[in-house]
């Protein structure tokens, strides 16, 4: 064999003194891509035939000797490293062995409307805490194991930048480059000058601000990959400042017919039906809220929208009323002393000066208004924050104020828990009130001392806070007064403070370094509330401020309150002081109309894009809540703003039922989904089986998994010199605390999944020391047994089987994939027609033998199995691969739901199969 021409995807060949099975090329003439027989996917060589010493020439796959006969514990390991080797699955899901976890049967749903799309276009709505990262990553992955994409790109706000790199890693083994303002010069130093950052990196994470710039966004534009993942999509298409620049780089994204986009929003409907309407063009220009009354449009809409909140989740038909904690909401009231009454009276009667001062000029007033309620705010959140704002006096960006005041997220390299200046000019006044500031804040805090009468109780059960501030002053004097608080009755008490003063590493760091204590209470701006999930160490969030975004209170919740929190119920405690004017207008005008609205139609709206009715009616209320003159209401126009702000809680309101309801009963139903979940998990093998391989793979190699507490310690000291340096080469060494139950995950334990490094090089070195047993320095597993068992009635051979098969892709453009799966057949007595297949006849693997055979009847019996299945049993054998072939097939349609837009997959077997394993069951005293 002198030229690649002869060989073809699924071949064995011979080559180097190892076989080797032969991989697509890629469509590099001349050249094998060539993966060891008994090896993984990280020993995969190229070679060209030509230029090697020896002919590369066809080989064929041993079958089992008698020479090593394995027990029937080493059989159970030989088929369970079998299956959990394999990373090319034939199913219809192709990255389902690619995979650090297992995802739950609702999850599949956008990934099954991404696969009946010849363009992907979805907007993914559902809940905080959902999982709408996991539902994404399924589709990127997928389409990349299918050969379908080569290139993406995520764009996100730049607090969700590590956020995404780090789930892609650890979840979907996708290695992607952030690029931010910080990272994007460092990447780009030794480029081509006509290479693209985009060109060179096929996979990126990169910050929506950082790319909106014209500058950037052309060029972006130009090298933007095939698939586009939007998160937080909601924050392109808004109307108002600082949003337009987002929407028109998607716009033209979108532009281009054939390029894949997912939308990621929580929130798609806020009320402003503008902003909703250009979120739907994204999918497709003809998309628009003006035709939901028409039945065919809402159902081809619904082909690309999908939302799903909790209780949806949660339901029967599902299966999934555990898979998310109880939520329990409180409220928590106190009271202002004299001083700080006082106090708050002061700020309000120089800020309500500073309104009626601001004369006529529209952009004056609207300044007033904005500088006013962020002083207020600040007043309300602690003396610290109060003292820090009036010291700022002058605001160096006036018209940033807006944002600072609704909690907007700033641009990539703000602090948007920096105290904000007020926009106002020197006043007598203003010495007095600081004067003030600084002796509340060497004073006793009503508000700290209501924090401490919350959270004591809370610590006594054990509970993990999270204590979400405001502001950054706030945050550091309430870490501040817990310590001192806390430092007698609870001495183990770890109490950390986290802002936007530290960088995100070092925000990541700080939280994770908590994991060592067992008692825990964080204390965070909302610099947090994004961007690190806290759902494994905390378990309890307390609102210090009142957030005036809706959403954000959902983010903060949604850090803790999520797939994957371990505790049986998460709490919510709402702090707030029924003196101050400042939160009681923010709860009548903003917090409580939200809160009708989620329990109205379970959705949390963000704040309506009209800020300036938003405004208007706070002020509005806190005038009233303080009885001052009603002519000054009057004579600012604020009843009005306060009716035009119900109406637009109205709209959003009506906008969510109709976005709720339209698709309900368009989305795909749990009977059609949990058929294709199954499947998923029989291809994966149960949680339990991987559990079960992993104790037993230790026992064998002399390192036994030891429960200590409830905790699992893995001892990989005492593992061979082979796997230790392959685990250290994924940075695992010494002992290992480990867990094998996703939902119940102690601080520095890793969480067990068929991708994880343990069980992954276990199962690959015990199948390569079983097939390849004169070059492995384990012990063979030995691929041929007999033991007897009451468990059968008459003699049975099993046949351990891995399948190989070319999957062909007819689409835009063809390709042809390998893949394989592991498989077990069962004859009867001297039947040439197998009685179970997979799973079933894996499971007789089980069966509790009775002792061991005679040597000389175990020789006997393994004998004659061998002969058999070279002279009886092949024509049934490759029957079955090809019935297995067609049935993938019918498998992979069915997904895909094929039209003839879409792309069609036929299946065909590469024969022989390889047999990996012969076993023999001998009825018990038969």
């Amino acid at each position: 064999m002198s030229t690649s021409a002869t060989v073809s995807p699924g071949d064995l060949v011979y080559a180097r003194g190892r076989e080797w099975v032969a991989l697509p090329s890629g469509g590099d003439s001349g050249w094998l891509y060539l993966r060891p027989l008994s090896g993984s996917e990280s020993d995969i060589q190229i070679l060209h035939p030509e230029l090697e010493r020896e002919p590369v020439r066809p080989a064929t796959f041993a079958m089992p000797e008698i020479t090593q006969v394995a027990t029937q514990d080493a059989a159970r390991l030989l088929s369970e490293a079998l299956r959990l080797s394999l990373r090319r699955g034939a199913g219809p899901f192709r990255s389902t062995a690619r995979l650090s976890f297992e995802p739950r049967a609702y999850q599949l749903v956008p990934l099954l409307m991404a696969l009946r799309q010849p363009t992907v276009r979805l907007l993914i709505a559902d809940d905080v805490g959902i999982g709408k990262t996991i539902e994404a990553g399924l589709i990127l992955r997928e389409l990349m194991d299918r050969g379908e994409l080569e290139r993406f790109s995520v764009l996100c706000p730049p607090h969700l930048v590590e956020q995404w790199t780090q789930e892609l890693l650890e979840k979907f083994d996708i290695d992607a480059m952030a690029v931010t303002a910080s990272s994007a010069a460092r990447l780009e130093r030794g480029l081509l000058d006509s290479q693209s950052l985009f060109e060179a990196y096929p996979y990126t994470v990169v910050s929506l601000d950082y790319i909106k710039a014209e500058r950037r966004r052309d060029t972006f534009a130009r090298a933007c990959p095939q698939f586009i993942i939007v998160d937080e999509a909601h924050a392109c298409v808004g109307t108002h400042r600082g949003r337009q620049q987002r929407y028109e780089l998607l716009k033209r994204l979108a532009d281009e017919p054939e390029r894949h986009m997912l939308l990621l929003t929580a929130t798609p409907h806020s009320g402003d039906e503008t902003a909703f309407e250009r979120l739907l063009a994204l999918l497709n220009d003809g998309f628009s809220p003006a035709a939901f009354e028409s039945e065919a449009y809402r159902k081809r809409l619904a082909r690309h929208f999908v939302q799903r909140r909790r209780i949806d989740v949660t339901s029967t038909n599902w299966g999934e009323d555990n898979v998310f904690p109880e939520h329990k909401t409180t409220e928590f009231s106190y009271k202002l002393n004299a001083k700080h009454l006082a106090f708050h009276e002061a700020i309000l009667e120089y800020c309500l000066g500073v309104v009626q001062g601001a004369g006529t000029s529209e952009q004056n007033r609207r300044i007033a208004f904005w500088g006013t309620l962020a002083l207020m705010r600040c007043a309300g959140s602690s003396p610290a924050a109060a003292l820090r704002t009036l010291r700022n006096r002058l605001a160096d960006e006036p018209e940033r104020l807006e944002e600072q005041v609704y909690d907007e997220d700033g641009e990539e390299m703000d602090a948007f828990d920096v105290e904000p200046g007020t926009g106002f000019e020197d006043r007598p006044q203003l010495e007095a009130l600081i004067k003030q500031a600084e002796a509340l804040v060497a004073d006793k805090d009503p508000k700290l001392s209501a924090v401490v009468d919350l959270l004591k109780p809370l610590l006594e059960e054990g509970a993990n806070p999270v204590v979400f501030c405001r502001f950054l002053a706030t945050a550091d004097h309430v870490a501040q007064g817990l310590r001192q608080a806390f430092q007698r009755s609870f001495p183990n008490l770890k109490v950390e403070v986290v802002t936007g003063e530290l960088t995100a590493d070092d925000r990541r760091q700080r939280v994770e370094e908590m994991a060592a204590d067992e008692h825990r209470l964080l204390v965070a701006t909302d610099c947090l509330s994004e961007g690190i999930n806290l759902q494994e160490l905390f378990d309890t969030v307390v609102h210090y401020d009142l957030s005036w975004n809706p959403t954000r209170h959902q983010q903060r919740e949604g850090r803790v309150n999520r797939f994957g929190q371990p505790a049986d119920t998460v709490r919510s405690i709402l702090l707030f002081s029924e003196d101050s004017a400042i939160d009681g207008a923010v709860l009548e005008v903003i917090l409580r109309k939200a809160e009708a609205i989620k329990a109205a139609t379970g959705v949390t709206v963000p704040l309506p894009e009209e800020r300036g009715a938003v405004t208007s009616a706070l002020m509005n209320a806190v005038i009233l809540r303080n009885r001052k003159p009603a002519q000054l209401t009057l004579d600012l126009n604020l009843a009005a703003a306060s009716k035009e702000l119900d109406a637009m809680w109205k709209d959003a309101e009506e906008g969510e039922r109709r976005s709720t309801t339209i698709f309900a009963q368009n989305a795909l139903k749990p009977e059609e989904v949990l058929p294709e979940w199954h499947k998923w998990r029989e291809i994966l093998g149960a949680p339990e089986q991987l559990e079960r391989f992993v104790y037993r793979a230790m026992n064998r190699l002399d390192a036994p998994l030891e429960s200590k507490n409830g905790v699992v310690h893995a001892y990989l000291d005492y593992l061979p010199q082979a796997i230790k340096e392959r685990l250290d080469g994924r940075n695992l060494n010494g002992p290992l605390r480990i867990t094998f139950d996703k939902n119940r995950v102690a601080p520095h334990t890793e969480i067990m999944t068929r991708n994880h490094a343990l069980p992954s090089i276990l199962a690959e070195s015990l199948l390569e020391g079983a097939l390849d047993p004169q070059g492995s320095v384990l012990e063979p597993l030995g691929r041929m047994g007999a033991w007897p068992t009451q468990g059968v009635a008459q003699l049975t051979t099993l046949v351990l089987l891995r399948l190989r098969y070319k999957l062909h892709v007819h689409a835009r453009k063809a390709r042809l994939l390998l893949v394989e799966e592991a498989d077990t057949l069962a004859f009867e007595g001297l039947s040439e027609t197998f009685c179970k297949a997979g799973e079933a006849a894996r499971q007789l693997l089980d069966l509790e033998s009775t002792g061991d055979l005679p040597e000389a009847a175990k020789q006997r019996f393994l004998a004659q199995a061998r002969q058999r299945v070279e002279q009886n049993l092949t024509g049934a054998i490759q029957a079955y691969a090809q019935q297995r072939a067609e049935q993938l097939q019918a498998d992979h349609l069915r997904v895909r739901e094929t039209k003839v837009e879409v792309s069609k997959v036929t299946v065909e077997p590469v024969l022989p199969a390889d047999i990996v394993g012969l076993f023999v069951l001998a009825p018990a005293g038969g």
